[in-house]
């Protein structure tokens, strides 16, 4: 009989240890150490990818050409980079119904449509409830299987009997190996199916997606290694109640990590937003103050997106800030900007930042339309209506250069825009021939004064 022992396992890292500690020697991270009990096998270690027989020179390696699968979905390849890429792991995280299970059956529907074998394994679903979502996305093909289960061998024997180009495991926590004696969704669980899925895809070329539950943090459950292990990791994100989706890439070792792809939820499932920056301008108020323009690139895309500010004097003792869609110590920072370097008195108003559209944005290239709408509402004078902004702002009051002027102008100027404002020194880098009126200014007191 095998014996059991218990050890611990940090939640954030995986570090394991024999005993309990308050604090993670790994990641600093304190109270994340969970009690697991696990089964001792026989020595040997975990067993290796299929290697050569002995090391060899980095010029005697062949590389083969990256043969990409499409999806059939413009936005997810454009994440991934161009398609998904044989024999790779990928990661699909985000919270419960933003979409991640609708988004891979579409893809699965659209491969299968392509003559392409794909195994979909659901350990959180029976298969009428599968064929019940399955039917509002549209028809399918005969390359189609489902499986329903979660042990780990059963799951391995499936996808190396059938051999599918493609597979789905839906989700992650769900699994379990029965060499471990902890319960599925634990640390050690969760790390040993992703090893062994992992093992699966590249010793027999198949591109297999997992889907991982989200903490309340907005981070993938289980060990931070999680991560690590694979090839791709994406993140939907947006609120269940609004219509638009984001799909980001975290991480991506055949693509960049800076891509994004928007969706829109719909009855019948997930539909591409091909020109997002004039689906999130419809609907934008006409002269009203504290409303502004920005563009932000999000990989070599630009988007435009309206900034909303409200600025009114506060009913309390210490006045309010939020912000939504923007992060609010930034929103800080550049009210204090405005307080020290022009001279505001922000001290005693609310105030309130948002991000029209439901989006994310963290680039510094906003900087200068925050703190145009928080000036335009403080003042109650509108900006014009075909004006756009972009600049990052610093400490001092400076306005800085940012990267993809050109592009940024470009987006604007196909959207109708006639007046552009913008850091001097971008003004003095284009080279593109354009209708708009470029407006550059050096600091923030200079940009104010165009309102």
């Amino acid at each position: 009989m095998a014996k059991q022992k218990t050890v611990y396992f940090c939640s954030q890292c995986g570090h394991e240890s024999s005993k309990w500690m308050g604090q993670c020697p790994a990641c600093k991270q304190w109270n994340t150490f969970t009690e697991e009990k696990v089964t001792e096998t026989k020595k040997g270690g975990a067993k290796s990818l299929k290697t050569s027989a002995s090391p060899m020179n980095i010029s005697e390696v062949t590389v083969e050409n990256e043969e990409r699968i499409p999806t059939g979905i413009h936005e997810l390849d454009r994440v991934l980079g161009g398609g998904i890429v044989k024999g790779s792991l990928s990661l699909v995280g985000g919270d419960p119904g933003i979409g991640k299970s609708t988004l891979l059956l579409q893809v699965c529907r659209n491969l299968a449509n392509s003559k392409r074998k794909v195994l979909y394994i659901s350990g959180e679903e029976s298969m009428h409830q599968i064929k019940m979502r399955a039917e509002r996305i549209g028809t399918f093909e005969e390359e189609m299987l489902l499986y329903c289960e979660t042990d780990l061998d059963a799951i391995t024997n499936a996808i190396l009997k059938t051999k599918p180009e493609f597979a789905v495991i839906d989700s992650i926590q769900t699994m379990y190996s029965e060499d471990l004696s902890s319960a599925a969704g634990s640390v050690s669980q969760v790390r040993e199916v992703t090893a062994a899925m992992m093992r699966v895809a590249k010793e027999n070329n198949i591109a297999v997606f997992i889907v991982g539950h989200v903490t309340k943090e907005g981070v993938v459950a289980g060990p931070r290694t999680l991560e690590h292990m694979v090839d791709t990791v994406l993140y939907f994100e947006g609120e269940r109640e609004a219509a638009y989706r984001i799909l980001r890439g975290v991480k991506n070792r055949f693509g960049s990590t800076n891509e994004i792809g928007v969706f829109e939820m719909c009855n019948n499932g997930l539909v591409e937003v091909e020109n997002p920056s004039k689906t999130m301008l419809n609907g934008r108020p006409i002269d009203a103050s504290g409303s502004v323009v920005v563009c932000s690139m999000e990989g070599t895309r630009p988007i435009l997106i309206e900034i909303q500010a409200l600025v009114s004097p506060t009913s309390f003792q210490m006045p309010r800030r939020t912000a939504v869609g923007i992060d609010y110590n930034r929103v800080n920072l550049l009210m204090a900007v405005l307080e020290k370097r022009v001279g505001l008195q922000l001290g005693g108003c609310d105030a309130y930042v948002n991000l029209a559209g439901g989006m994310k944005l963290g680039e510094p290239a906003i900087d200068l339309g925050i703190i145009m709408a928080i000036a335009s509402s403080y003042k109650n004078r509108p900006i014009l209506e075909d004006t756009i902004i972009f600049g990052e702002v610093g400490l001092v009051g400076e306005v800085r250069a940012v990267s993809g002027g050109e592009a940024r102008i470009k987006e604007a100027q196909k959207l109708g825009f006639k007046r552009c404002i913008l850091p001097q020194a971008n003004v003095d880098q284009i080279k593109v021939q354009t209708d708009m009126r470029l407006v550059g200014v050096s600091n923030v007191m200079e940009a104010l004064d165009l309102i």
